[in-house]
């Protein structure tokens, strides 16, 4: 699905070239390869280079998107930071197998970039909850400046319908999934992990307990006034991601709410302070507590009852 939106981005604009570092098939970069091989770079297994190529092909008024996997990206740690952010140019890092991948192993799972990249000045990072909102993020980012993170996973796509017209949207605001004005407990996810949440939410209902449903899609720059009457109307805030707790989309919720003065309960799900071995996706969002099941026991928790 990236692969095919990226050639359409292609088709649209000549300014759109595609950068990858030994993952054209994996990333699916191989299709604008096949398309517009003259636009299209795999540079070898040199994740610096990739990074620091795309920035020059920025400064020379192209508009570079650079697929690499979230775990080989922290290789280009330094390039992202000095070659593209300090310069403000509009690099777009299409995060592949972002979150835990499975039957790759520890050495593979995406669980450390929104940490890493949210503390970068200039560096815009957002996580879609579906395909649709992948697709808008990509155009987004052609029609905006500076530098973007997309994060997304590996797997296959949840819908049929995906191909829609793109659209601009509007960067830093999130969108409300489930809201009733007498919950007292908000569920903020970030990313597809929202399709757990949801299903948490129905079983929740159903058995009396209600619970409000927002995806921010943005982890930098933050919606806060989407997230200022959350923490004005809710007394319990439970925030899901497909990454660590420490110094992700969690903290970034927790830190707002701490200096702006709101003292509300914060609890955040995510992957552990430890490294998460081999296992399916699902048996390891199980182990770590924030599958379907696990945010559902947490906001039963919340609400004084048991799952």
């Amino acid at each position: 699905m990236f692969g095919r939106t990226l050639v359409e981005l292609a088709q649209q604009d000549d300014r759109v070239m595609g950068v990858t570092a030994a993952m054209p098939s994996g990333t699916s970069i191989s299709r604008m390869l096949t398309e517009f091989p003259q636009r299209t770079f795999d540079v070898g297994i040199s994740e610096g280079h990739a990074v620091t190529f795309s920035a020059g092909l920025a400064t020379g008024g192209k508009r570079p998107f650079t697929a690499i996997y979230s775990s080989f990206l922290q290789r280009a740690y330094d390039n992202i930071v000095n070659d593209v952010c300090i310069q403000g140019l509009p690099v777009t890092f299409c995060i592949d197998r972002a979150g835990i991948v499975g039957e790759d192993g520890v050495t593979h799972h995406g669980l450390l970039d929104i940490a890493y990249l949210r503390c970068i000045p200039n560096m815009k990072v957002a996580s879609p909850a579906d395909e649709e909102t992948l697709r808008n993020l990509m155009f987004t980012s052609l029609h905006s400046d500076g530098p973007m993170a997309i994060r997304y996973p590996r797997g296959k796509a949840t819908t049929k319908d995906w191909h829609t017209e793109m659209k601009v949207i509007e960067i830093g605001k999130g969108r409300v999934i489930d809201e009733q004005p007498d919950s007292d407990i908000a569920v903020l996810t970030v990313g597809p992990i929202l399709q757990e949440a949801k299903k948490a939410v129905e079983s929740l209902r159903s058995k009396g307990i209600k619970v409000n449903l927002y995806d921010m899609i943005w982890v930098k720059p933050l919606d806060t006034d989407l997230l200022k009457r959350i923490a004005s109307s809710h007394s319990k805030i439970i925030t899901v991601e497909d990454g660590v707790v420490t110094g992700g989309f969690g903290t970034a919720v927790t830190e707002w709410c701490r200096d702006n003065g709101f003292d509300i309960d914060i609890q955040t799900l995510g992957a552990p302070d430890s490294w998460i071995a081999h296992g399916t996706v699902a048996q390891l969002r199980h182990d770590c507590g924030y599958d379907s099941v696990g945010i559902e026991t947490a906001v039963a928790k919340a609400a004084g009852k048991n799952s």
